[in-house]
């Protein structure tokens, strides 16, 4: 491909990711119940597409078509949005805003096209503005400690502490670990009714340990973070003034200037339960509001891995032998892409490469275990 051809693709590709870009937006803010959120949302869809114009301009000066429309709303975002909220949708867009402003400065880098140099740095100014709108978005701008919140999670981190994101590594634990019984038992007895008996075993014995454990996991992080909380709380009362200099420090180290960290902190110290809350994270990395339920943790881990571990032995129901061991591992397979894919909803990364992963992941799972199946079992019998 010559060095027109490819400039006229990354332009093409420029173009499309923008006009999604927008129709992003304009989706998100017709789910955005607060008015305000949703016409700032709306003014980001705007901005897209000029931005989307500008590589059009250029397009048409190099004699390229552009890309047919209709450019539909990306799928990863909307699911999120469905799924878990327009808030960590909003942060997966702001990802995805830093990683256009690294994609712009690396085609200005090695393209060394003129035209799209120019435009790249205008846009990538937008772009960086965007993401900081976005994170300032998900948070409240009036309420010092969800800023503070905001700057220790890091602004390309989401919340795993949702059921979505216990339920979907209830499901991976289960699917895994059963799919390796199932495979393992196969190779031994050729796919007989055992593997049944042996499958729904390891379901049940699946879901119990994973739900218990995840119980007994999230009481103790409770029953430390009350505990911590309580040394905090003693020593903001012992030691006011002490605990005051302290969060002018910390605030400093963030960037702050000495006065405007005074400043912050005085203000918040004028609540107690602010001051011990922004404390507590600070200095101990302790937030409420990222504390699981044990109860709802669970419930969720112990269903959700029951799930994930049925489906692997869903074809001995009706078959037995090669059939039923082929049906296993393909339904199976589908279903480690399904789960890993899903995890997108959760973090940012590509939903087919989370799915990929996984798949593999399961694909040397299977002929492991199937393996030492065939080996381990002519010296059990």
């Amino acid at each position: 491909m010559s060095n027109v051809q490819t400039l006229i693709e990354t332009l093409k590709r420029n173009y499309e990711a923008e006009m999604e870009g927008a129709a992003t937006y304009r989706a998100l803010a017709q789910r955005e119940k607060d008015s305000r959120r949703a016409d700032v949302i709306r003014r980001m869809a705007d901005n897209e597409e000029q931005h989307a114009a500008r590589w059009a301009t250029r397009l048409k000066e190099l004699g390229a078509e552009l890309p047919p429309g209709p450019f539909k709303p990306l799928r990863s975002i909307m699911l999120s949005a469905r799924a878990s909220s327009i808030d960590n949708a909003l942060r997966k867009l702001e990802a995805g805003e830093n990683a256009t402003v690294e994609d712009y400065q690396n085609q200005s880098a090695t393209l060394g096209d003129a035209g799209l140099s120019a435009i790249t740095t205008d846009l990538i100014k937008d772009e960086q503005h965007h993401a900081q709108s976005l994170q300032a978005m998900v948070t409240n701008p009036r309420d010092p400690q969800s800023r503070l919140t905001a700057m220790m999670r890091g602004e390309k981190h989401a919340s795993t502490g949702s059921w979505i994101g216990d339920a979907i590594y209830g499901v991976n634990d289960g699917l895994g670990s059963v799919f390796g019984i199932v495979s393992g038992v196969s190779g031994a007895t050729g796919g007989s009714h055992v593997v049944l008996l042996a499958g729904l075993a390891g379901m049940v014995a699946s879901a119990v340990s994973m739900g218990s454990g995840a119980y007994l996991a999230a009481k103790s992080e409770a029953e430390i973070y009350e505990a911590e909380l309580g040394r905090e709380r003693k020593e903001i009362k012992d030691n006011p003034q002490e605990e005051l200099e302290e969060l002018v420090l910390f605030y400093e180290l963030k960037g702050l200037s000495e006065e405007d960290s005074r400043f912050l902190a005085e203000r918040v110290a004028q609540d107690p339960e602010r001051l011990l809350a922004v404390l507590a994270q600070e200095e101990l990395g302790l937030h409420k509001d990222t504390q699981p339920n044990p109860w709802r943790s669970g419930v969720t881990a112990s269903i959700s891995t029951a799930i994930g571990a049925f489906i692997p032995i869903i074809p001995f129901f009706f078959l037995q032998g090669t059939a039923a061991i082929l049906l296993a591992a393909v339904i199976s397979l589908a279903a480690h892409f399904a789960v890993g894919a899903a995890k997108s909803l959760i973090t940012t990364r590509s939903w087919w490469a989370s799915g990929l992963e996984m798949t593999i992941v399961g694909v040397l799972s299977g002929i492991v275990t199937y393996g030492v199946g065939v080996i381990a079992g002519p010296l059990a019998g």
